[in-house]
């Protein structure tokens, strides 16, 4: 089948949307990547089961992803099928001290919801401007704490289409990591175990750690947060910027004056821009201190 065909095949089969050729830069923060071949924008559990299902059998590359704010897309684009789990994925419902939330909820409004309902717990994650799936994959995290501090469990799709109910254990958290990507799991929902407290208090904290967060990132431009994870006892930002690397820019990519951890796109910045950034920013960081710094990003694409 051609690619019209298997785009055609494919929305027979689920009930969400599935575009075509669809640039990439409308759904990563750092607005940069080429054309996904199909793209599928799941509304239940069985249009992620068919997809994966269907991929398989098509023997087609498969990329899930969530609302794309830690995600290069290089300038190629993605061949096969991006399962995009965002909206249309993202209800979120609260019983006693436990929120469950689909995949595809954006975790700033889970922690507007937490507020509302006087759980306390999910402050730090206020402004993390990313998806449950993708956060809690990548064990995603601010002011010192992560989703591993308040993840209980989650419900997953296994890479052959079974349904699996992981705890907290099973999921192996660590820095900016779990064993989700590594087993090619798919996150359809997480419970977050929470506590009793005082909603105005809570609403205050969130509005702190918001604001906190503005004054210390480029939030005016787009980005897709830290580029790079933290090494052992030291601080990413603070190795590039004592490597010089603040304010280099090679096109419209630039190392951020304000936080030299994101890289920005200034209007008109392409992957291989930023990637040539990154190269750049290791290699001096290895000369002055000796340091390989790890992404925390992902790169996808070609």
């Amino acid at each position: 089948m051609d690619l019209q065909d298997i785009t055609q095949c494919l929305g027979k089969l689920v009930q969400g949307e599935i575009i075509s050729q669809e640039s990439m830069k409308k759904h990563t923060s750092w607005q940069v990547g080429g054309p996904a071949d199909i793209m599928v924008l799941p509304s239940c559990i069985e249009d992620i089961r068919i997809t994966r299902q269907f991929a398989v059998e098509q023997g087609l590359p498969l990329t899930v992803m969530g609302n794309g704010s830690n995600m290069l897309v290089r300038d190629g684009g993605i061949r096969g099928i991006v399962l995009k789990i965002s909206r249309g994925f993202n209800e979120i419902k609260v019983k006693g001290t436990v929120i469950t939330a689909e995949a595809g909820a954006l975790i700033p409004n889970v922690s507007v919801r937490a507020a509302r309902a006087g759980l306390t717990g999910m402050e730090f994650a206020a402004g993390i401007p990313a998806s449950v799936g993708g956060a809690v994959a990548m064990n995603a995290g601010a002011h010192g704490k992560s989703m591993a501090d308040i993840v209980l469990r989650v419900a997953a799709l296994t890479g052959d289409g079974n349904d699996i109910l992981l705890g907290k254990e099973d999921i192996g958290f660590n820095y900016r990591k779990s064993c989700i990507a590594s087993k090619n799991f798919v996150i359809l929902t997480a419970d977050f175990d929470l506590k009793r407290g005082e909603p105005e208090e809570i609403m205050s904290a969130n509005k702190i750690n918001l604001e906190k967060r503005r004054r210390s990132q480029p939030l005016e431009y787009p980005t897709a947060g830290s580029v790079f994870a933290n090494p052992p006892g030291q601080w990413a930002g603070w190795l590039i910027e004592n490597a010089g690397c603040k304010g280099m820019r090679i096109g419209d990519a630039m190392v951020s004056e304000k936080h030299a951890n994101f890289i920005v796109n200034l209007g008109m910045a392409k992957a291989e821009d930023i990637l040539e950034l990154i190269t750049r920013i290791k290699n001096l960081v290895m000369q002055k201190y000796n340091v390989e710094l790890e992404l925390e990003i992902r790169v996808a694409g070609e």
